[in-house]
């Protein structure tokens, strides 16, 4: 057994990792790692890419660029062009992001699941009965990105972004071991709710979710980020126009997108508790 193996054997212990990622004061936390990511002295720049590589499984092959600034400019890392061919059958509605499929599936109404046994609300998700209500009995799919992962999401189909509704809260983790431990822990944390609709007429729903250490959210369509100094839900109208697959913005950090559409659409075969999907692959095929 490696070093690194062991040292991830030890983490992957649930009490502990509960303890150390949720039983310290998240939101100062997550504050203090954001600002220590964007230093760009030498020394700690390359320390710290080290110590993330080595806890993650981090492949920088694909990078647009070879050298970082800081390790907030290599997590945010833009990648080759070409890195991530969209499919391009019409039909299909794409992943926006490279992931982890954690829970999918069919709503009942407006109740789905964060991780089996662990139901809640698309209203407290959204904040929006109304938005939720045009979603109820649709389709699902959490994506989980690691730390590892490219943290940069994308149109998952032609569309219109009419609306953004940020909602700041808490930083729990959003592994697992979490979710299968606190009740309602999306509807907890800060969060955007993305609203798209499709050319035809589909209104399709992204909701980034943010957590420990990884809160900030930048969208193209909004000049400013959308991070924890901003306090309670603000919503802002917009006016922007995406392609699939084209870059609708980042995690500063990196979490989880919860994908959700209405009745009619179904997942696609690859998409199933615990695959891996890619930007680009098929995620959900349109009625």
């Amino acid at each position: 057994m490696t070093v690194r193996s062991a040292i991830a054997k030890v983490f992957q212990q649930e009490d502990l990792n509960f303890l150390l990622t949720n039983r310290i004061p998240r939101r100062l936390a997550t504050r203090f790692v954001g600002w220590l990511s964007r230093v760009e002295l030498p020394l700690m720049r390359h320390l710290f890419i080290a110590v993330w590589r080595f806890f993650s499984d981090v492949d920088l092959s694909e990078a647009k660029k070879t050298r970082f600034r800081s390790m907030h400019d290599c997590f945010t890392r833009e990648l080759k062009e070409g890195a991530r061919p969209v499919d391009p059958d019409p039909s299909v509605l794409v992943s926006p992001c490279d992931a982890i499929v954690g829970a999918s599936g069919t709503l009942t109404d407006t109740n789905l699941f964060q991780i089996k046994g662990f139901p809640y609300r698309l209203e407290d998700l959204f904040g929006d009965t109304r938005l939720a209500e045009a979603h109820a009995n649709g389709r699902y799919v959490t994506l989980r990105l690691t730390a590892g992962m490219y943290h940069r999401f994308h149109a998952p189909f032609d569309c219109e972004v009419d609306e953004v509704a940020y909602i700041s809260g808490d930083t729990w983790n959003v592994n697992p071991i979490a979710l299968r431990r606190v009740e309602n822990l999306f509807c907890r944390n800060e969060r955007a709710v993305i609203r798209t609709r499709l050319p035809t007429g589909h209104a399709v729903t992204l909701v980034p979710v943010a957590a420990i250490l990884v809160a900030s959210i930048r969208l193209h369509c909004l000049e400013m980020p959308l991070r924890l100094a901003r306090r309670g839900a603000n919503i802002f109208s917009c006016d922007a126009s995406y392609r699939r697959g084209e870059e609708m913005g980042w995690f500063e950090q990196g979490s989880t997108i919860v994908v959700l559409a209405p009745d009619g659409f179904t997942l696609c075969e690859n998409i199933r508790e615990g695959s891996r999907v890619r930007m680009g692959e098929s995620l959900m095929r349109l009625p």
